[in-house]
């Protein structure tokens, strides 16, 4: 039997604000346990929630990047539970109206570009964290992430394959961050995600029942979980048994999901609106505004490099991964003139320092303008292309400018045609069998005199101009 995946995706991502959604609490990641709380947060009697307008602000970003319908009505809700992480006895959600719906994103996957509906934005505030005692049967609460201010991206169940599910993920990923609403830290959990995974016959409308999918920390651990989670299921059809609705656990170590609890029926969380919460009317001048302050997203900049630098759309896709390699890449490009020499050497060079050092672009010593420089000097061959490796790693090293280490080493190029003509005649003298066997058709022997020539120069004769005059003098004209 060949069968279809059917993949919905559930994306939090934490809000990229000082203060956390409901009270003046810090967000900062790492602080003491329990350091970053208020009664606020602690759900006290008597306490009053207050909203943050910054998450609105940011979850409006969201909503336009990703073509939703922004309500002009949207409230609060309870979301109730139990669960020793939770102070309150609920979570601040919201329900029958979410502050966004019906949006949609483009991606490319397995060759195919498709359409990938959003269902729905909503704002809502985290829970704690339980930190489990391995030495004793104790388990302590740290409400610092309590009350930290979330957006929960939820898409329709569109994703026909594990590699859609993981190149969705990564465009919401690269949206996030472009707009600077989300730092996507997958690591300290500012960018989570669960999956709804279900199988069905090729040719069945219904969908078939689905499996949740939940600690999964990577991009690569989400396709990874998605494809043995769709294996497991086609061999619970093929074998006659049925698939459980449950939510399971992804275990990396053992690269297998295993059951965590079942979910026979859907949670009744007895949603109902918060009432110490009005509701959050959004007009249209305040939904114009935000579009005002939008950057241009990672997309349409990648169309744009393609276009406007005439570079490959493998360079564009590197270069607008992240918005400040981007911004980097353009500032040089606007200083040298030269898009793929400058593609060149950010994607290669620079990106390999960086990459063996973890740092990121923002702390790279090499400036923009200290690459267009070096750029420059190659253009107009003050350098040689090889001079110019030696030259951007001591940039990179030492935060010096192209000038100052040529002028420091002494590695300008030799261009004086005469000069080399010189020295090229020295070596043709004092290589006359060399010369025979080039004059007699073994030109692979033309490499010889060009590594006498830059042996005797040090490496620094313009190249071209040495293999010009080599054919010129060899040739006996």
């Amino acid at each position: 039997m060949e069968f279809e995946t059917v993949i919905g995706l559930e994306v939090h991502a934490q809000m990229l604000t000082d203060t956390k959604i409901f009270c003046n609490c810090s967000t900062k990641f790492g602080g003491a346990p329990n350091s970053h709380a208020c009664p606020v947060c602690l759900g006290m009697p008597g306490v009053l929630p207050v909203l943050n307008k910054k998450v609105v602000e940011f979850a409006m970003k969201m909503a336009l990047a990703t073509n939703c319908t922004i309500n002009p009505a949207n409230s609060f809700a309870r979301k109730n539970y139990f669960y020793p992480d939770l102070p309150k006895g609920y979570q601040i959600s919201q329900f029958a109206y979410p502050i966004a719906e019906h949006g949609h994103i483009w991606l490319e996957a397995n060759g195919r570009k498709r359409k990938i509906g959003i269902t729905r934005i909503h704002m809502e505030e985290d829970a704690g964290k339980l930190i489990h005692d391995e030495n004793q049967p104790a388990s302590y609460v740290d409400l610092n992430r309590t009350g930290v201010p979330l957006i929960e991206i939820v898409s329709e169940p569109d994703m026909r394959s594990p590699e859609e599910a993981a190149e969705y993920l990564k465009r919401l990923h690269e949206i996030l961050v472009y707009l600077e609403i989300c730092d996507g830290n997958m690591e300290e959990g500012s960018f989570r995600c669960d999956a709804n995974v279900s199988i069905r016959p090729r040719d069945q409308h219904e969908f078939g029942t689905r499996a949740e999918l939940k600690n999964m920390n990577s991009f690569r651990n989400v396709q990874r979980a998605l494809e043995y989670e769709v294996k497991r299921q086609q061999y619970l059809v093929e074998n006659g048994q049925a698939v459980i609705q449950e939510t399971r656990l992804w275990d990396d170590a053992q690269g297998v999901t295993n059951p965590m609890r079942s979910k026979e029926e859907a949670h009744d969380y007895r949603y109902f609106p918060d009432p110490d919460l009005v509701p959050v009317v959004v007009d249209g001048a305040w939904v114009e505004e935000i579009r005002a302050g939008m950057p241009e997203l990672p997309l349409v900049r990648r169309e744009r490099f393609i276009h406007d630098y005439q570079i490959p759309a493998y360079d564009a896709g590197v270069l607008t991964a992240e918005k400040a390699l981007a911004d980097y890449y353009e500032d040089v490009v606007k200083l040298c003139g030269k898009p793929k020499q400058a593609s060149n050497w950010v994607m290669g060079d620079v990106l390999r320092f960086l990459n063996e050092e973890k740092r990121d672009i923002r702390s790279c010593p090499i400036t923009a303008g200290a690459l267009a420089d070096m750029i420059r000097l190659i253009e107009e061959g003050t350098i040689s292309g090889k001079m110019a490796k030696d030259v951007i790693d001591e940039m990179y090293r030492t935060g010096k400018s192209p000038q100052e280490i040529i002028e420091e080493r002494g590695l300008v190029q030799i261009t004086d045609e005469g000069a080399l003509a010189a020295t090229i005649a020295g070596i043709i003298d004092a290589s006359p069998g060399q010369v025979k066997e080039y004059r007699s058709g073994k030109e692979k022997i033309f490499g010889f005199f060009v590594g006498q020539v830059m042996k005797a120069t040090q490496g620094k004769a313009n190249p071209k101009l040495v293999n010009d005059l080599l054919k010129k003098m060899l040739a006996g004209s």
